[in-house]
């Protein structure tokens, strides 16, 4: 018999709320089966625990839910895995261009930051100096 899971067991898996989780059902990222009365109750399976865990990965890789659906989708269908891995590629790629051009963005305004230190050290010492500090 394969493994279940309820939302809550995947929630404190994974270090989500349970509203996230039903976040990520209405994006169409998990797709619980559903039991009980009205089908109230969500029952996760192990290809749901699997697909949550790579959106939560594509989410620390700075990806949209849209592309990370996008992605994950692929896997599900039996297209060539080529293609998969090419469109995975230029998803990546376009993702370290922006994260490089935030680290260039933010080496850039440390760098005024510490130029501001020192001319504002300078500026302290000369007046100690000046108040025979």
């Amino acid at each position: 018999m394969a493994t279940t899971y309820s939302i809550s067991d995947l929630a404190r898996e994974f270090d989500l709320t349970t509203r996230a989780m039903r976040f990520y059902e209405d994006m169409g990222l998990l797709q619980p089966e559903r039991s009980g009365p009205g089908g109230r109750i969500r029952v996760y399976s192990g290809r749901d625990r699997t697909r949550l865990k790579l959106t939560l990965r594509a989410k620390r890789l700075g990806l949209s839910l849209s592309e990370a659906k996008e992605i994950i989708d692929m896997y599900d269908s039996p297209r060539d895995t080529g293609l998969q891995l090419k469109k995975f590629l230029d998803v990546l790629a376009a993702h370290r261009g922006q994260v490089e051009e935030q680290m260039a963005d933010l080496q850039a305004n440390l760098d005024e930051i510490k130029a501001h230190q020192r001319e504002a050290r300078a500026l302290l010492a000369k007046l100690d100096k000046k108040n025979g500090k």
